[in-house]
C-alpha cells in the first residue's frame, strides 16, 4: 500500500510538473495573450491531464507572477509596465548582492570557491572568439551554475526561495538578455564585462570583502537594464527577450 501510494504521488507531481511548464510556454511565447483568461478546461485537453495538475500549474504561475487573479475567477495572463520590468530585475539584483555578500562574510571552502571557478573558466571558452557565433545554450547554463554558485556559498534557504520567485519572471533572469547581447558584435562585448564582474565578485568573495562583493554583484545586475533600454528601442531586438510579449509597448509605465 505505501509503495503504490508513493508511485501515485509521483505521478501527481509529474503531471503537476508538465501542466506548470507546458503552460509556462504558452504564456511566454505569446500564445495566450496578456489579458487574456486562461481556460482550465482548455488546457486540460491540450496537455492531456486531469484538472487537478492544471489547476495547481494556475497556483504556480501566479505565484512567479505570470498570471493574476480575475474577479469573475480563474486567471488571466499579466501584462508588465516597463516600470515593472525594470524593477524585477532591480529586486533580482539586490537579492543576489546579498547572496554575494553573505557568502564573502560567511567564507566559502576552497572547494566551492573552485566549483565557482570552473564555471568561469567555461564562460571564458564561450566568449573567448568574438568572431565566432556564440554558444548561447551552453553560455546560458555555465552563466545559471554561476549564479547557483553564489547562493551555494551564500547558505541562505530563505534568500534562495526569495530570489528563485524573482528570477522566474522570463525577462528577469541573469540569462534572460543573452540573445540580446549576441545580436550584433557592438553589444556581443557587453558580455566580457559581464564576465569580468563574474570575476571580481567571485574575487571579493575568496577575500571575504562583503561590501565589495555586493556592489559588484548589484551592478552586474544593472547591465540587463541597459539592455533593456537597448531593446526598447528596437522592436525587432525586444522580440528576443523572452516574454516580450508580456510587456506594454506605451513609452509611459
Amino acid at each position: 500500500m505505501k509503495r503504490a501510494a508513493v508511485a501515485g504521488a509521483e505521478r501527481a507531481h509529474s503531471q503537476t510538473l508538465k501542466a506548470q511548464i507546458m503552460l509556462r510556454e504558452l504564456v511566454v511565447g505569446g500564445e495566450i495573450r496578456p489579458g487574456e483568461r486562461v481556460s482550465e478546461l482548455q488546457m486540460v485537453e491540450r496537455f492531456g491531464v486531469s484538472r487537478t495538475p492544471v489547476r495547481m500549474a494556475l497556483v504556480r504561475l501566479a505565484e512567479e507572477g505570470l498570471l493574476e487573479a480575475i474577479p469573475s475567477g480563474g486567471f488571466a495572463v499579466k501584462t508588465f509596465t516597463r516600470r515593472e520590468v525594470f524593477d524585477a530585475i532591480e529586486i533580482r539584483g539586490t537579492l543576489e548582492g546579498l547572496a554575494a555578500r553573505l557568502a564573502a562574510e560567511r567564507g566559502a571552502s576552497r572547494r566551492a570557491l573552485a566549483r565557482a571557478e570552473a564555471c568561469l573558466d567555461g564562460i571564458d571558452a564561450v566568449v573567448a572568439d568574438a568572431a565566432a557565433e556564440l554558444d548561447v545554450p551552453r553560455y546560458v547554463e555555465l552563466n545559471a551554475q554561476f549564479h547557483a554558485a553564489i547562493l551555494e556559498l551564500a547558505d541562505a534557504p530563505a534568500l534562495t526561495r526569495q530570489l528563485e520567485r524573482a528570477s522566474a519572471l522570463p525577462f528577469a533572469s541573469p540569462s534572460a538578455l543573452v540573445t540580446v547581447q549576441s545580436s550584433s558584435p557592438k553589444w556581443r562585448y557587453i558580455l566580457t564585462i559581464a564576465q569580468d564582474q563574474h570575476r571580481c565578485v567571485l574575487s571579493a568573495i575568496a577575500r571575504r570583502e562583503g561590501s565589495r562583493a555586493e556592489a559588484v554583484m548589484r551592478e552586474h545586475a544593472r547591465i540587463a537594464q541597459r539592455n533593456l533600454e537597448h531593446a526598447f528601442a528596437n522592436e525587432t531586438i525586444l522580440k528576443l527577450v523572452p516574454g516580450a510579449t508580456l510587456i506594454r509597448r506605451a513609452a509611459a509605465a
